[in-house]
């Protein structure tokens, strides 16, 4: 059975997913067979393998860095976010039914289909994740794990199996990836720690300080204290990187409305910039699409919420939604389906 790794965070956005891919490339280069793996993910967006299964678009791009085929095992349990309390579960790749979130969090029976369907208990999906996980092993000389979220969600650790859950299953040293840019990197570090049981704790192998501007040398201090306090060291501390270019995974965080996506490598090929406007509707699904629009010179790709911002649009796009009706009465709210009504009869 080969090694591995969990790659935790202290927040959403510390940058797991980056890392686990750095890693997965940086074994690749070195002749390492490896592949990715996370266990349950929550996302909008998702990608599609050759054998038309759904897994998190992380996962797919770990796949390529691992210069491995995206794979079902990679991603087996993907939650798809019908509203602020209830998904759409996609077990192996496929739907298997909606699920409330006390259902699959809380480990108590729901009254809806998909939480009869599992008995609201999350944690009897371990066998499951367990299962991909040791075939991975079984085939790659190393699997990298990323975690969600943070281990440190102690509410939820009873019925954990994408964090500390999968790292005692698989007796796997964690990695703690801390985001210094928001502030607060050495509180987190420590914090995270403290809040984990004995048994978890002694899994945590040190910790990994991510987008850090400036003179690194004017860390050193805290990384000595840390180390004092934790007995981890830090195992490296890695640049703030502008335009990876990485997709959005969480739905449920990533807030669109305003946002503005554009070229900002190249100049427009001719003189005319593209305006492409995209109404930002309720659990819009798979809105990374348009990143590759964005990425052309030349054009400015905006979410929009209001009528007037479609007036100097010169394309106008209506995304797919889990949630038709409400986004329906969303662009009506907001005058967005008037406006796109006159667009198409122009």
């Amino acid at each position: 059975m080969s090694g591995g790794l969990l790659v935790a965070g202290t927040t959403s956005d510390a940058g797991k997913s980056v890392v686990t891919a750095g890693i997965c490339r940086w074994l690749a280069r070195k002749g390492v067979s490896v592949a990715p793996f996370k266990a349950q993910n929550m996302s909008l967006n998702s990608f599609v393998t050759r054998e038309g299964a759904e897994i998190g678009r992380a996962q797919a791009m770990q796949a390529q860095a691992a210069r491995v085929e995206p794979s079902a095992l990679m991603n087996p349990v993907l939650l798809k976010p019908g509203g602020d309390r209830s998904s759409q579960v996609v077990l192996m790749g496929k739907p298997v039914g909606e699920m409330s979130a006390r259902g699959f969090f809380g480990g108590s029976e729901g009254s809806s289909p998909g939480d009869r369907l599992h008995g609201g208990r999350q944690a009897a999906l371990l066998d499951t994740v367990v299962g991909c996980l040791e075939e991975l092993r079984s085939t790659y000389d190393a699997v990298i794990c990323e975690g969600a979220g943070s281990p440190a969600e102690i509410n939820l650790r009873r019925t954990d199996i994408v964090n500390m859950g999968i790292a005692r299953a698989a007796r796997f040293p964690v990695l703690v990836v801390g985001d210094i840019d928001r502030g607060g990197v050495f509180a987190s570090f420590f914090g995270t720690t403290a809040l984990l049981s004995a048994a978890d704790q002694e899994l945590v192998a040190g910790y990994l300080v991510n987008k850090f501007r400036g003179d690194v040398s004017l860390l050193e201090p805290g990384l000595d204290m840390l180390l004092g306090l934790t007995g981890r060291r830090t195992y490296g501390v890695l640049p703030f990187q502008h335009g990876l270019g990485i997709d959005e995974e969480d739905g449920l965080r990533v807030s669109l409305r305003g946002a503005v996506r554009e070229s900002v490598v190249a100049p427009p090929v001719g003189e005319d910039v593209l305006r492409v406007a995209v109404c930002a509707v309720p659990l819009m699904s798979n809105f990374t699409d348009v990143d590759a629009l964005a990425a052309e010179p030349g054009v400015v790709v905006r979410f929009v919420d209001r009528a007037e911002e479609l007036v100097d649009a010169d394309l106008v796009i209506v995304p797919g939604t889990r949630g038709t009706v409400k986004a329906l009465r969303w662009l009506r709210e907001r005058g967005l389906a008037d406006a796109l009504a006159r667009r198409a009869a122009e």
